[in-house]
This record gives C-alpha cells, structure tokens and sequence, in this order.
C-alpha cells in the first residue's frame, strides 16, 4: 500500500448510540467524532476530516475513495446525515419576478417552499450547477441548469 492510499487510522465503528469511534494509528479510541468536509461543493468526496469531540482533528482523508468500502461507507453514511442539501428537480411557481420572491419547487425530498430574498442568492457553480439559499439560511442545489424542463428554466432565468 502506498504512502497516498495509506489509512490514516487503524479502525472506524459506531457505538451503541450510533456514535462514530475512531481508533487512530497509536491504538488509542477517540468517541464522538465528526466527520466534515473541506470542500463539500466542489468537491464533496476529496478532503475530508475526522475532528475528536474536543475540535481536533485527528486523522484526514485525502480522497474517500481510496478507503477499503466498509470505511468508505460507514463515512458516506455519517456524511449524509450530517448534510441536508435537497436538489431541485422542478420549478412549480415564482410569486414574482422582482426579490423578494416566494418560491414552489419539487425537490429529491418532497415539495417546498422557500423566499428567495436577492438575486445574489443564486450562486452559479461549475458544470451549470446552481446553490441557491433561502431567506431561512436552507441551502438548495440545482445539480445541472441546463437539464431542468422547459418551465422551470423559463422562470428560472429571469432570476440569473
């Protein structure tokens, strides 16, 4: 194994309560560990680390990838509950086309309703994804513009 493929801990479990435990390299377990990552936007699966309950962090992971498949699901699955970013497949209606504007979208979690407080809220990210935050700080993805139906692209540009 080399130096970039290296484990940078001897083992990862849950505990009774659900909780992450990490045994690093020098036998010792640490509970209670959080797992963030460096660049969730651009990009989610390289850069993350395992921080200790006291903010440390103890052990960091270049590429998620390269985990054996149990590590690399047991963090996947700690990630997704970490991270709530519903993606918007369709846009229902627009209460208007000035801002402050209340938005209806269909989302990979169910249908919701969100205001829209400046255009500057749409942030363009590469490969024609969109992040767009809500007046309540929620953050929505568009995973591709350029897919969305014709409606939703319609009302969608008015806004970009």
């Amino acid at each position: 194994m080399s130096d970039m493929t290296k484990i940078p801990f001897q083992a990862l479990s849950r505990n009774a309560f659900g909780r992450l435990l990490m045994t690093d390299e020098q036998g010792r377990e640490h509970s209670d560990v959080c797992v963030v990552r460096a660049h969730p936007i651009s990009a989610p699966d390289e850069g993350v680390s395992l921080v200790g309950s006291d903010g440390h962090e103890l052990a960091w992971i270049e590429d998620l990838a390269a985990l054996p498949a149990a590590e690399r699901e047991l963090l996947t699955a700690e990630l997704a509950s970490r991270d709530f970013m519903p993606t918007i497949q369709r846009i229902t209606a627009v209460s208007t086309f000035s801002t402050p504007s209340q938005w209806t979208v269909e989302t990979d979690r169910g249908e919701t309703v969100f205001i829209l407080k400046t255009e500057e809220d749409i942030r363009r990210l590469p490969d024609g994804r969109l992040l767009i935050a809500s007046s309540h700080g929620l953050q929505l993805m568009i995973q591709d513009r350029f897919a969305l139906d014709r409606p939703s692209k319609k009302l969608l540009e008015r806004f970009l």
